[in-house]
């Protein structure tokens, strides 16, 4: 058994750190706005020398978009299928026992897609027991995924613009002034999930969202709940669910409007722990190191 350790979760935005035991305990969490876009390269080592600082000097595993073109290092993508023992293979050392995670890539018939650090926590998921081998997760975020499994491999991916989309929606469109209220899981939401699955006129059922408040079909205060159904509607109906089961891992309201839009599309949804998924997928990574 390896001993203590400290396990790096870094984002785009966010960066979550956490003190691991060798036994696989969670000692101490932390959540701050660090995130890879926030930093230069040259930042990094000075950043690892700052943690320590907190935790201890103890080995460092990060996964994530440190790992990516804009983090710390541009680690190569292990190629689906990928296995905990794939990652564990192509991890990046970095520094003084700083070691970093790749992420996974497709490359077929369909297309190309990549995702870093989401791979973790679907690891983490299927070691666990909570799901069954070939179980399909989806993650919400500003870019969600949708990643198929099977026998504790990850097979396949899609990456969805879902969150992203909204924000700009939100920031700097004809839309965004309707879009300032809360999202809410209530009839607008669900109305817009409905007319979102499976649409081929997305970008005139955005722009009719705007008549429909101006002409008082539907109150303005709930275009922003109607507009983030369109785009989750569109995401979740871009494949069949129904009869599905679908492991969702994600919390708060991400959670709650995911689960009823799969719902709605006649899915079945699994709720994981992310940050429980995180530390034992990290966990099995390090250990196969």
């Amino acid at each position: 058994m390896r001993g203590d350790y400290i396990a790096i979760d870094w984002g785009t935005t966010n960066r979550r750190i956490y003190v691991i035991g060798g036994d696989g305990s969670l000692r101490h969490t932390r959540r701050d706005h660090c995130g890879a876009l926030r930093m230069a390269r040259s930042d990094y080592p000075a950043e690892i020398g700052a943690i320590r600082a907190d935790y201890g000097d103890l080995p460092v595993i990060a996964s994530g978009m440190v790992g990516s073109s804009r983090g710390w290092v541009d680690v190569p993508y292990c190629p689906a299928p990928a296995s905990i023992a794939d990652l564990a293979a192509a991890a990046h050392a970095c520094g003084d026992r700083v070691f970093i995670v790749p992420g996974i890539s497709v490359h077929d018939q369909r297309g190309c897609d990549v995702m870093r650090g989401e791979e973790v926590q679907v690891f983490g998921a299927l070691i666990s027991g909570a799901v069954s081998s070939g179980a399909l997760f989806c993650q919400p975020g500003t870019h969600s995924k949708w990643i198929a499994t099977d026998d504790i491999r990850i097979c396949a991916l899609s990456t969805a613009m879902t969150g992203e989309l909204f924000a700009l929606l939100k920031s700097g469109s004809v839309l965004a002034e309707m879009l300032q209220g809360a999202v809410t899981n209530g009839p607008a939401f669900a109305e817009g999930v409905a007319r979102g699955m499976g649409a081929t006129d997305l970008p005139s059922a955005l722009f009719q969202a705007r008549a429909a408040a101006l002409l008082g079909a539907r109150a303005a205060q709930d275009t922003a709940s109607y507009v983030s159904g369109l785009l989750i509607g569109s995401d979740v109906g871009a494949r069949d669910l129904a009869g599905r089961v679908v492991t969702l891992l994600a919390d708060g309201d991400l959670a709650i409007l995911y689960r009823a839009a799969i719902e709605i599309a006649g899915g079945t949804v699994e709720v994981i722990d992310s940050n429980a998924a995180f530390t034992a997928g990290i966990q099995a990574i390090y250990e196969a190191m």
